[in-house]
């Protein structure tokens, strides 16, 4: 098995401090924060160090692809969120599915500034937020679902630097797209596989057929109806390769003498499944927090 820990450094290198700076230079210019997540990974798509770059300012968690989730867990993660209170909506960029609930979420977390604004005179003022997310886990689709293409120009904005991209929607909401990227730690090699599983890592620099079995071993534990469905296979309980073979044998996938092709199987199985085709999974509850 290829030690993914290592060889995903050099594909997140160190933008940290960068990416840390600029956000804490943006922080005077946001009212809160809002944050893509992986439906289907919440917390191997976050960076631990988030809530300690923002400090106290309200947080907005989006749920994102929750169309390629387990519907029963993301309930549990909205539910989980909600004892932390912390707002968290299930949603799909890409449809704009669940986005129609956003506003009134800023208008819950943003309910003490919307107050102090009322009080001072200042009803109409926009509430600004900064949009956070690690890479794939949709914050160009939310923008650009939400913005509808309008981005603000940024040049004609008192007090905002040229770097910065702002975006209104309307309804007095503006966004601000953190500039740089907030890369993830991997401090836990099982953040990377979990990563690889949904699409965040490029397959080209991993072992896909190990990388396959190790997917195999999962779904066979969680969702072993999906796979027996999926790929008429009768006994889902053998080894994850044996597994991966079995499914390769099944689907024709063979060469010469009769052996499986098991690159091509295990690329199939990871279109199927991030194209949906297994149903909806996750690989991660609110249960398995330590």
């Amino acid at each position: 098995m290829p030690d993914i820990q290592k060889e995903t450094v050099q594909w997140f290198p160190g933008h940290m401090a960068k990416t840390r700076r600029k956000i804490k230079e943006s922080l005077s210019l946001v009212d809160g924060v809002t944050e893509l997540r992986d439906a289907r990974i919440p917390l191997s798509s976050t960076n631990p160090e988030l809530n300690q770059l923002i400090e106290n300012k309200p947080k907005i968690i989006l749920l994102n692809k929750a169309d390629l989730a387990d519907e029963a867990t993301t309930e549990k993660w909205i539910a989980y969120y909600k004892s932390l209170g912390t707002v968290a909506i299930a949603v799909d960029c890409r449809s704009g599915r669940g986005l129609s609930a956003y506003r009134g979420a800023v208008n819950e977390v943003l309910r003490d500034k919307i107050k102090s604004n009322q009080e001072k005179g200042m009803a109409g003022k926009a509430q600004r937020l900064m949009v956070v997310g690690i890479p794939n886990t949709g914050k160009s689709s939310f923008i650009n679902r939400m913005a509808g293409g309008g981005k603000a120009k940024v040049e004609d904005r008192a007090g905002v630097t040229r770097h910065n991209q702002w975006y209104v929607l309307g309804g007095g909401i503006e966004l601000l797209d953190t500039p740089g990227v907030l890369w993830p730690k991997f401090e836990d090699p099982e953040v990377g596989y979990k990563l690889a599983f949904t699409g965040g890592i490029k397959d080209q620099i991993l072992d896909i057929e190990e990388l396959s079995v190790r997917l195999l071993d999962i779904l066979k534990r969680d969702y072993p109806d999906r796979l027996a469905q999926r790929y008429k296979v009768t006994d889902c309980g053998v080894p994850g390769w044996e597994l991966l073979q079995a499914i390769g044998r099944k689907r024709g996938m063979l060469v010469s003498g009769g052996e499986v092709d098991t690159l091509r199987a295990a690329t199939m199985l990871f279109d199927e499944l991030r194209g949906g085709k297994l149903g909806r999974i996750s690989f991660e509850t609110p249960e398995d927090i330590a």
